[in-house]
């Protein structure tokens, strides 16, 4: 990590020191069990542990970060199809999906050969799952379980991968390290998340979908997603973007991370489960974290490419 990354990571652990303190001191005040306090103290720990193996990775080069995040997607696809109406016709496909797609979408990323991990999945991969899927010869259901493989790499590999692939865009005019993208992206779109929590705890009156995420309010997404934005245009320096330039883009990724955290909280409401998994204390499971990431990272990687390489 060149300075720049550093100096930004440093900050991150000021910014979490201080929330860490602010929590301590409000648990200490706290008359009886206070849920939104421990679920704070929760999200603060957590936040520590992603930051901590985020710096790891980018400390230790491409290749590991690259491998941080294959490790990622293979939790994010477990979680998924944990979930998700499988039977054994399904075996083929799934062992395709685990032990060929993921690995192969990360080598092409590793190399940087844009050409064909954009294309991998959406064409190759989708038409090849459902032959191997009817192999098998079990029809029941047979849409819904091909469909249901298919989403699970689209979601957990095929987006999830872009976060790794912003290290292969060479950005004209952009003299920071590449790993400042990735920590763009994660900032504006986790801080919108979490600071949409604590607008809407604060101050949220009116829900936003209630049927999907009945924790969501109109408050609380006007708040965090212009509080998001303000924050992502501030950082502007770490990035190839002018100050409207950051707002504008901060804007877009703020308000995809919102519909993917919609979008995912369906899908789990279909499936009759609250969270995808227990992987990270106070949040979740590892698509829990990464639902609004989902939904941003490919569209970011392909607004940089297209208009700043």
């Amino acid at each position: 990590m060149d300075r720049s990354t550093c100096l930004v990571f440093g900050g991150l652990a000021i910014v979490l020191a201080l929330a860490s303190l602010i929590a301590a001191v409000l648990k200490r005040r706290a008359r009886g069990p206070q849920p939104v306090i421990d679920n704070l103290v929760s999200r603060i720990n957590a936040w520590w542990v992603m930051i901590g193996v985020l710096a790891i990775a980018f400390a230790l080069g491409r290749v590991a970060t690259v491998l941080l995040f294959y490790l990622i997607s293979f939790y994010a696809l477990r979680e998924f199809l944990t979930i998700a109406p499988t039977r054994r016709g399904d075996y083929p496909a799934l062992v395709a999906a685990f032990y060929v797609v993921l690995p192969l979408q990360y080598v092409l990323v590793g190399i940087g050969w844009y050409g064909m991990f954009a294309i991998l999945i959406p064409v190759y991969v989708f038409l090849l799952l459902p032959i191997l899927a009817s192999l098998g010869g079990d029809t029941t259901r047979f849409l819904e379980r091909a469909s249901t493989v298919q989403w699970g790499l689209m979601i957990a590999v095929f987006c999830i991968s872009h976060v790794p692939a912003l290290l292969t865009l060479d950005v004209h005019g952009f003299d920071g390290s590449r790993v400042l993208l990735i920590v763009y992206l994660v900032l504006v779109v986790q801080a919108s998340d979490v600071l949409q929590y604590v607008c809407g705890k604060l101050f949220g009156k009116r829900k936003i979908a209630p049927r999907l995420s009945p924790s969501k309010t109109v408050e609380g997404f006007v708040g965090g997603v212009a509080l998001a934005t303000l924050l992502g245009a501030s950082l502007y320096r770490i990035t190839p973007f002018t100050f409207w330039q950051a707002a504008l883009v901060s804007l877009m990724l703020t308000l995809l991370g919102f519909f993917g955290g919609i979008v995912m909280s369906a899908i789990k409401r279909d499936r009759g489960v609250k969270d995808w998994g227990q992987m990270i204390e106070g949040h979740g499971g590892m698509l829990d974290r990464l639902d609004s990431i989902c939904f941003a990272a490919p569209i970011f990687f392909h607004v940089l490419r297209y208009w700043w390489v």
